[in-house]
């Protein structure tokens, strides 16, 4: 069986499809606020229903691609893995951290409200907080990732996820001054991280004792696809009266968040390369290292902040950056192969 999802007409044109979907959210939300009003205000404990199903129809069907048997993997990429762990959880929220205070705080201060600038720094927070995990399979194929390797990493950072995401979350939001309410924060994670994954493993287990594994991922494969594009649709809904009447506040957003997935890709890349790790394994290691688990980090800044705060804004804008930057990254990995190997 494959383990990375084959790249078809979606991966091909994907960043089109985003696009896409962003100019029919944004259109969508001028034309019809009510419905998107409507839709903001079906919550449970201050978790969105709709934004909730969808997150669920887009991640179940990557996490059933995970094989959590593969952590005996991990020893034979222990440098490869050492690598990304060592930027998804003690570099990334932390540099983000600092580049949203630097430039937020201070930089782009006279253009932005004063009392908006914790919530972009909190929503940049959450945003490099937690690893990509659906993505990441796309970003691998596109390199010629090592498919073992990719589904060791995304495992144990789904594992890490359950136990570390909360407490980073709370520790660099109570440094930039942010009340937590660690109950919706608990519940996020309960909802979008703990529940998925054993629903997954579950339901692995029972279609591989059925044959039926390789047939309901062939079906659930496009409904992850259409929900993917549904809640980028939905999200900028939300937020298209902002978008419209904030490209300023877009852009400034998107410049530090750029510059995170660039630095600490091109970081994880050189460390492997270092190393000696394989190509092969450098690839996804720099992808996995940089992107972003977007579907829990829209999902956490709405219930922590609200749909129209500046947290849930600043989420938005790294769906909008992480397609194209993260594409961008996958070129560089894979026109600099020849240089990387040299060096091995």
């Amino acid at each position: 069986m494959s383990s990375a999802p084959a790249i078809g007409l979606f991966a091909r044109y994907l960043t089109l499809w985003v696009f896409l979907s962003i100019a029919a959210g944004i259109g969508l939300g001028t034309l019809f606020p009510s419905l998107f009003h409507a839709l903001g205000e079906m919550e449970i404990a201050h978790i969105n229903l709709p934004v909730a199903l969808l997150i669920w129809m887009m991640i179940l069907p990557m996490l059933l691609k995970i094989d959590y048997a593969a952590l005996h993997e991990v020893w034979h990429h222990r440098r490869g893995i050492a690598v990304t762990l060592s930027i998804n959880w003690l570099v990334k929220p932390f540099s983000m951290a600092l580049l949203g205070w630097f430039f937020l705080q201070y930089v782009f201060a006279p253009w932005l409200e004063a009392e908006k600038i914790p919530e972009y720094i909190a929503g940049l927070i959450l945003l490099a907080a937690a690893p990509c995990t659906a993505m990441v399979f796309v970003w691998s194929r596109l390199t010629g990732g090592h498919p073992q390797f990719t589904l060791s990493q995304v495992a144990l950072n789904d594992m890490i996820m359950i136990f570390a995401f909360a407490p980073i979350v709370g520790l660099l939001l109570g440094v930039t001054s942010i009340i937590v309410p660690w109950d919706t924060l608990f519940l996020s994670v309960l909802l979008y991280i703990i529940i998925p994954v054993a629903l997954a493993y579950m339901g692995r287990k029972i279609l591989l004792s059925l044959g039926k594994l390789e047939n309901v991922l062939h079906i659930m494969d496009p409904i992850s696809m259409a929900a993917l594009l549904v809640t980028v649709v939905l999200l900028f809904g939300f937020q298209g009266k902002q978008i419209l009447a904030q490209p300023l506040v877009i852009l400034l957003l998107a410049i530090p968040i750029t510059i995170q997935v660039y630095f600490n890709s091109m970081l994880a890349y050189w460390l492997n390369r270092k190393l000696g790790v394989a190509h092969c394994v450098a690839g996804p290691s720099a992808l996995i290292g940089a992107s972003n688990f977007f579907e829990l980090a829209v999902a956490a800044a709405i219930a922590l902040f609200g749909f129209e705060s500046g947290a849930a804004l600043a989420t938005v804008v790294g769906v909008l950056v992480e397609v194209p930057v993260m594409l961008s990254v996958v070129a560089i990995v894979n026109r600099s192969k020849n240089w990387y190997e040299r060096g091995l």
